[in-house]
């Protein structure tokens, strides 16, 4: 299947420029880039969806080109926003930069002979020119009536205004894709569907000073079944960086994908097959509850943002703590990262431990003592998978793990943690 083919299906295409003129041009290595801009330390699940692209043409025998904004990180991008972003400091946005840059290199061969990608920073060429350059060389071939027609620049017009700062942008914008053109025959540019605007604009000011052509393709904006915002969770963005989301809690992510998404995700993060993907689709629905779809694209992301390794450990992880693997086997950085998204107690080595029964009310899984004392009259309490049959039982400091984490366990799926601090 062609690559236009094969991003149509997997659902990976919004817009393009004369798709059938686009379809020849990759018929040959073509050059593509697609731009990131540095608004934090780290990318996020949703940065995801353009760079697994940019990976595809590559495999598919193009020249990728990662753009890395140290430039445009300095102004902001108005779309999507309803206000004014906050200027970041020279320095801050430099060391993201450096950050974001090592994510996107991960993802790409730059040691293949035939199509080694590139990683790039718009400020090389950004912070030689001089204002009046800018505005004589680039910032005449734009008409104020087409800007204030895009329909980034019009939104914010409409909701209170947008600083010439932002303004500028989109000019900005273009400007790389001019100087991609110029210095490595840069053909295609890829983004997310509300740069529509922009890379149209690039392709208009390579026309005007390059007497040149070039292509666009964009990629829809991704959203859940349910109308929430993709990669948000209640503990806030879902980061690449394993500091500021632990690949524990990365995995649980796309293993709590909703039903309904599920093999849409798969076919737009994963690298199976079409026949893999089908037959995960298949047996999805013949038997939900066996999760294979969710497992399947838990794995696949876990391991290519991470590593094999990481994945295998963090599954290691969620079967221990659910009393089917041996807690003990846990390194202690991967245990504290499954347990820091537990409900969870904590208590002074200074204290005495109190009983599981106070302990398993102090987290919040159960309203009240009463309610616990009657988990374990039932039978249903553990502790580190320990059966506990005594309401007066309290474990012993030894009990915790690395000296400083144990379990609690409600039946078979409601977890809690304790913490010595």
């Amino acid at each position: 299947m062609k690559l236009i083919d094969d991003l149509r299906w997997r659902g990976l295409l919004a817009q393009s420029t004369d798709e059938k003129a686009l379809t020849q041009a990759l018929e040959k290595p073509t050059t593509a880039y697609i731009g990131f801009d540095p608004t934090a330390a780290s990318l996020h699940v949703g940065n995801l969806v353009v760079l697994l692209v940019l990976r595809r043409f590559q495999l598919a025998g193009h020249h990728p080109i990662a753009l890395v904004g140290g430039a445009t990180g300095l102004v902001g991008d108005p779309s999507g926003r309803n206000d004014e972003r906050s200027l970041n400091s020279s320095d801050v946005v430099e060391g993201w930069v450096t950050g974001i840059r090592k994510q996107v290199s991960s993802f790409l061969d730059f040691d293949t002979t035939t199509n080694p990608a590139l990683v790039v920073n718009n400020l090389d060429w950004t912070a030689p020119l001089t204002a009046i350059e800018f505005l004589r060389d680039i910032g005449k071939h734009f008409s104020v009536n087409q800007m204030l027609a895009k329909e980034s620049v019009a939104a914010r017009l409409e909701a209170g205004g947008i600083s010439y700062t932002e303004f500028s942008y989109q000019v900005l914008q273009s400007y790389d894709f001019l100087e991609l053109f110029r210095r490595h025959n840069c053909t295609l540019q890829l983004g997310g569907s509300d740069q529509w605007g922009n890379i149209v604009a690039g392709l208009d000011l390579i026309r005007r000073v390059e007497q040149g052509s070039a292509h666009a393709l964009t990629v829809p904006l991704l959203a859940k079944s349910d109308g929430s915002k993709f990669g948000k969770t209640a503990g806030g963005s879902i980061w690449l960086d394993p500091e500021m989301t632990s690949p524990y809690a990365f995995f649980q992510f796309w293993l709590n994908t909703d039903d309904k998404d599920v093999i849409n995700f798969l076919k737009i993060f994963s690298f199976l097959s079409h026949a893999e993907i089908e037959a995960l689709e298949k047996a999805h629905s013949e038997n939900p509850g066996l999760r294979e779809a969710h497992r399947a694209l838990a794995r696949e992301l876990t391991t290519l943002v991470h590593s094999p390794d990481t994945t295998t450990r963090v599954e290691n992880a969620a079967r221990a703590l659910f009393g089917q693997g041996d807690l003990n086997e846990l390194d202690e950085k991967t245990l504290g990262s499954a347990l820091a998204q537990l409900p969870r107690t904590t208590i002074s080595k200074d204290d005495e431990i109190p009983t599981w029964v106070d302990l398993l009310a102090a987290t919040g899984v159960v309203e009240s003592k009463s309610a616990a004392r009657r988990v374990v009259k039932d039978g249903g309490a553990y502790l580190n998978n320990v059966k506990i049959t005594s309401e007066e039982f309290a474990p012993e400091k030894s009990a915790f793990l690395y000296g400083k984490y144990a379990i609690l366990r409600k039946g078979k799926r409601d977890l809690a943690a304790v913490e010595l601090i």
